[in-house]
């Protein structure tokens, strides 16, 4: 008997996965080897859940995008807490940029704005694509349209973000 292509594809994809999964549980370095053949999508899961659990009290943080209107975020996680950190230092040079998933409603920490990130999305990056790309007020401006064609899964990565401080809550 034949499998269908498609039903082949999958089987090979559901023992790729049990492998993969497989050698997670395995030593660190082990582990390590098999998150880098895992798709992003999958890495960035299992980042989150881990990050989860060790979350923090909150720490805010203001960016500004090109317009320099301040946006304040919180973070949890203490790596990218720290990560923040570094960039406010001058030590991190690469990944300076903030991309996460917006929520369509204030934040207490972020008044000025109709929105705010998803503490639990937000990340660093160098580049990226030109969909996320906006300016916070063009986010305000249009946020009926976001989450559609205009910012795909809610998803914002200004290209001119960058970090200005450490903030206190409102």
């Amino acid at each position: 008997m034949r499998i269908p292509t498609r039903a082949a594809s999958s089987l090979v994809i559901a023992a790729l996965l049990v492998s993969v999964t497989t050698a997670l549980t395995a030593a660190p370095v082990q582990a390590a080897t098999a998150r880098s053949c895992l798709p992003a999508s999958l890495q960035s899961a299992q980042a989150t859940s881990a990050s989860r659990a060790a979350a923090v009290a909150p720490v805010y943080f203001e960016m500004r995008t090109i317009e320099n209107a301040p946006f304040v975020f919180q973070l949890t996680d203490p790596t990218k807490i720290e990560h923040a950190r570094r960039i406010l230092r001058g030590e991190e040079k690469d990944e300076v940029h903030v991309v996460g998933r917006i929520v369509k409603r204030p934040a207490p920490y972020n008044p000025h704005w109709s929105f705010h990130y998803d503490p639990n999305s937000i990340d660093f990056f160098a580049m990226a694509i030109e969909v996320c790309d906006a300016t916070v007020s063009y986010v305000e401006e249009h946020l009926d349209e976001a989450c559609g064609a205009f910012l795909p899964g809610c998803i914002f990565c200004p290209w001119t973000s960058r970090l200005v401080r450490e903030a206190t809550p409102a």
